[in-house]
């Protein structure tokens, strides 16, 4: 007995998965097909009207370059800097001062930082600092982080530590030198950032003094050595001449020519990086516009196909909108 209700249990879940499946099937299909009509109707619709969609997108691309022509132009360019004295993130919080002044439309504070008359203030519509993110650690530039999002815990694509980015949107390309020589300027001439350059270029002259007097010292003591173990390899009263390995020599040679090697990296950030920064590349003047025809157009076009579309399907479904309003 008990058999043959385990036997009928099973066939009866046989049947339900396998009704479960066609339903799940039914489903799917109708879902489909629901698609495709929907597909279809679509598209009749748009070609049916396709005049007042058409009209919408021309009336776009219109709008797009009578905001061009109407507009003032807007260029941007790019410089990049190495900080000798502050890091990264202290420069780039400094120099993002002048962004927010951009931002509140602060002329005062702008010219009085930068050091601009008005009527080249009035060309400058932004001044911001990003970092430079080097992507594989391999010590090579691959990006501006315009956006901000690179993370500071990602070991792969790192923010470089001896560069950063300043980006200047400008009305007139012709000014991007006056702008630039303000901004170091401006960067130069605070009174916390001469204090740290002073002390460094201190520590770097006494550095340099001291290296220079320890490879004389270890020059010296190496002839000495060199000498003295000569001397000790000499035969004395006919005997045989001894060689002896000049290990201790050789390792002085090395530690004096460690020596050298550090002191011509400070002769190079002496000679190469006397100031607060350095301008690695200087701002290149663009070739076109940023803000162009296509800049409106790919804002205004849609916003214009949009909303002629939403209208004609209001036109279209007109007579079922009125009977919903009626009825409710």
């Amino acid at each position: 007995m008990s058999e043959n209700a385990t036997n009928k249990n099973a066939s009866n879940d046989e049947i339900d998965l396998l009704d479960l499946f066609r339903r799940m099937g039914r489903t799917i299909s109708e879902w489909l097909n629901a698609l495709g009509r929907a597909f279809l109707i679509s598209i009749v619709f748009l070609l049916k009207r396709w005049i007042p969609l058409g009209l919408s997108i021309a009336l776009g691309v219109g709008a797009s370059y009578l905001l061009k022509f109407s507009s003032d132009s807007s260029f941007s360019s790019d410089l990049v800097l190495r900080s000798n004295v502050v890091s990264n993130s202290d420069m780039i919080s400094y120099i993002n001062r002048l962004h927010t002044y951009c931002t509140d439309a602060n002329t005062l504070a702008l010219s009085d930082a930068i050091s601009l008359p008005s009527k080249q203030l009035n060309n400058i519509i932004d001044i911001s600092a990003y970092w430079i993110i080097d992507k594989g650690r391999d010590g090579i530039p691959d990006y501006v982080d315009y956006a901000n999002k690179a993370s500071v815990t990602d070991t792969v694509n790192v923010r470089m530590q001896d560069r950063l980015n300043i980006m200047v949107k400008i009305k007139s390309p012709q000014e991007l030198g006056i702008v630039s020589a303000s901004i170091e300027k401006y960067i130069e001439k605070d009174s916390l950032f001469q204090q740290r350059n002073r002390v460094r270029l201190r520590q770097n002259g006494e550095m340099l003094a001291r290296l220079s007097y320890d490879i004389v010292q270890l020059d010296s003591l190496q002839k000495v050595k060199y000498f003295e173990e000569t001397r000790s390899m000499l035969p004395k009263n006919g005997q045989q001449m001894i060689f002896l390995q000049e290990q201790k020599t050789q390792l002085m040679y090395q530690d004096i020519q460690n020596l050298y090697i550090k002191k011509q990296a400070l002769e190079a950030d002496r000679d190469l990086y006397k100031k607060i920064v350095t301008v690695l590349s200087e701002f290149s003047i663009p070739s076109k516009r940023e803000n162009g025809g296509s800049f409106y157009a790919k804002k205004i076009i849609p916003i214009f196909f949009i909303i002629t579309l939403l209208i004609l399907i209001l036109l279209a479904n007109r007579k079922r909108l009125e009977e919903v309003y009626r009825k409710y």
